[in-house]
Order: C-alpha cells, then sequence, then structure tokens
C-alpha cells in the first residue's frame, strides 16, 4: 500500500451546512469526521479515505475553517492555504498525491511538492484553462473534457465517480411520496435547464413535483421588489420554477431526498458536450430511484429502457414521467439502475481503476 492524500473542496453553498453541522467541533479530526458523516462528494472518496486507512490522509483545502485547526495545532501562524496543504503533505510523506480541486491547486502548487510525493494526479471534469501540466496525469470519465486537457499537454486517463454505499440502506424506502425530484443550481448561465425545468412545473401540476434549487445571492435580490428594475430581471426564476422550489440540499439531506424520490431528473451542462454521467447519475441511481437524464452518450451500464431513461425534450421527458408514473415501469427501471451502480462502480471498482492508473 502506497501512501495516498487525497485533496478535495468544499466550494459553492456546502460550507455553510458544513458550519452548522460543526458547530462546537474545534479540531481538524473532529470537523473531517462531521464532513466525512455527512458523505458529501463521497463518489469521488477513494476506497482507503473513506475506510480511514491510516496510510492515507485526506482535506478539503479550501476549507479555510478546516485548515487553520490543523494549522493553530501544529503552531502555523499566518500560513496561506497553499501552504498548510503543502505541510500536511510533507508530515504525512505522500507518495500519491490525488487532487479533486485542481482549479485551486495548480501547477504552480504542483511543482512545489516535495520528491517523496512519486504521483500527482488531477480529476478534473470542467472547462477552463486550469493549467495542469505538472501533474503527471489528469483523470475524469468525460472523453471530451480530457481531450481538452490533451490539447493543452497534459497526460489523461479515464477514471469514474464510484457508489457510495451508504447509499445502499436508502435503497429500500419504504415512502416514495416525491414524483418529480431535481436537486441543482439554479442560473442565469444555464438557459436551457431554466426553460426545461420550468417546462416540466407547468405540466406536472398534478404530481409531487420538488425543486430543490442552489440560488446565487443575486437570484434573491432579483426576486425582492428590485428585482424590477434594470438588469435583475434576468436572474428571477420563472413562476412555474418557483412554486415547486423547495431548500437547497447537500449530503444527507440529499440522500434522505432521493430515497423519497420515484424519478430523479438529470440534465447535463453544456461544458459535457455530448458526454452523459455526471455525479448526480451516480447518486440517483444509488439511491434507487429512476434516473431521467438528457440523451447522450453514457458510461457502459446506463442504457436507456433498461437500468435508467433519456429524453429528447422536455415534451418527450413529461410523457415518459406520465407513462412511467402511470403503472410500475419506475421501480424496475430503478432496481435495475441501482444493481448496476452498485456493481459495476462501486469503491472496490473505483479504486482497483486506480491503482491501474498508478
Amino acid at each position: 500500500m502506497f501512501r495516498v492524500f487525497q485533496n478535495s473542496g468544499i466550494s459553492g453553498h456546502y460550507p455553510k451546512r458544513l458550519n452548522e453541522l460543526s458547530k462546537g467541533k474545534n479540531s481538524f479530526s473532529e470537523r473531517l469526521s462531521v464532513f466525512f458523516a455527512d458523505r458529501y462528494n463521497a463518489s469521488h472518496l477513494l476506497k482507503p479515505i473513506m475506510d480511514l486507512d491510516r496510510e492515507t490522509f485526506f482535506t478539503n483545502g479550501d476549507d479555510e475553517v478546516l485548515q487553520s485547526m490543523w494549522a493553530k495545532q501544529k503552531g502555523m501562524r499566518r500560513a496561506s492555504a497553499a501552504d498548510i496543504l503543502l505541510a500536511q503533505i510533507e508530515e504525512h510523506r505522500t507518495e500519491v498525491f490525488y487532487n479533486t480541486h485542481p482549479a485551486k491547486f495548480d501547477s504552480s502548487f504542483v511543482r512545489r511538492l516535495p520528491g517523496h510525493v512519486r504521483k500527482k494526479i488531477a480529476w478534473h471534469a470542467a472547462p477552463g484553462r486550469v493549467d495542469m501540466t505538472a501533474y503527471d496525469l489528469v483523470v475524469c470519465n468525460f472523453p471530451s473534457i480530457r481531450r481538452q486537457q490533451e490539447e493543452l499537454g497534459c497526460h489523461t486517463a479515464e477514471l469514474f465517480p464510484a457508489h457510495d454505499p451508504v447509499l445502499d440502506s436508502y435503497v429500500n424506502s419504504s415512502v416514495r411520496d416525491i414524483d418529480v425530484l431535481f436537486i441543482g443550481v439554479f442560473s442565469r448561465h444555464h438557459q436551457k435547464r431554466t426553460d426545461f425545468l420550468s417546462h416540466i412545473a407547468q405540466t406536472q401540476k398534478l404530481k409531487n413535483v420538488a425543486f430543490h434549487l442552489s440560488v446565487s445571492s443575486f437570484t434573491k435580490l432579483a426576486e425582492t421588489p428590485l428585482g424590477f428594475f434594470g438588469n435583475l430581471k434576468r436572474h428571477r426564476r420563472p413562476k412555474s420554477i418557483i412554486a415547486v422550489t423547495k431548500p437547497e440540499a447537500f449530503g444527507r439531506q440529499m440522500y434522505e431526498l432521493l430515497a423519497r424520490a420515484k424519478i430523479v431528473i438529470n440534465m447535463a451542462v453544456d461544458m459535457a458536450r455530448e458526454d452523459r454521467g455526471n455525479m448526480r447519475c451516480f447518486e440517483a441511481m444509488g439511491s434507487g430511484a429512476m434516473l431521467l437524464s438528457d440523451q447522450g452518450n453514457y458510461p457502459e451500464g446506463m442504457v436507456d429502457g433498461e437500468t435508467l431513461r433519456t429524453y429528447r425534450s422536455s415534451d418527450d421527458a413529461n410523457a415518459i414521467i406520465a407513462q412511467c408514473l402511470n403503472g410500475t415501469d419506475w421501480q424496475s427501471i430503478a432496481a435495475n439502475g441501482y444493481q448496476m451502480i452498485s456493481t459495476r462502480y462501486s469503491k472496490q471498482a473505483q479504486w482497483q481503476k486506480f491503482k491501474n492508473l498508478l
């Protein structure tokens, strides 16, 4: 077993929830235990990390509260995020550095790593010109994004998210009282998604539809009386979406919602082009809900009509929803999806693939 250090991130709206869950926790290990228990980003955590193997080390390098706790324990004062992460790697005597947050810790950080770090691997599944050429390997499960990184001079390989085994306890939920569920971000940058969700909300009025949305401060401001003026209008959610919007959900909150859902809607954003298989696919299928997602090139095992359903348009999606909810189609497809994802994309399979890449 080699010494693996995994760095991740909690950017976006999640830090607020983690801070609330961690009230009264005053040490690095206590806050990290809360994070692990909440299962945020669990599909990307390597098996030895989740098993708390003593040869491994994990942190969220952009969690200022967590990292400052570690630095304080070690007597570090006024250290930058990069300096703290580097000190953790040096103390751990890391051999393999696996970074799932390279946007913050790019090649400029990697070039500072000590000589005992033999392999540097980054997970990157987003567009943009982050310099990752100093990494030995850049991995993700979207071929088009890997091609982009290769054009920028990176070596790449295929690696998939994995089924979180904790979801096994949610699969046989006796109460599936949410007919149609969507969990995600509302943004003016995702106009195609907004139009789609608005159409679903309008059409499925007789169903129990729930959209748990993370919204920006601009959207919140736009939906006050001030939002009727100027450019704020474009940040407002359509009334049909507001009518079914619920609070944002992360971690265990999200798992509990997935366990209550019959159908979970997913829609890829433009960055993946025709590639499909984002993290929500793994989470929805792993929870025992039926995944309804947009057509595209899916990973092996994700097959329309067998382990999930795919749609061409909002009208097509509405027809599929009606068909599935009027019978038991959603249950058989959901069961097939869970069986496939929990075996083909297990944590053990993910870890074996990672070792093979090394």
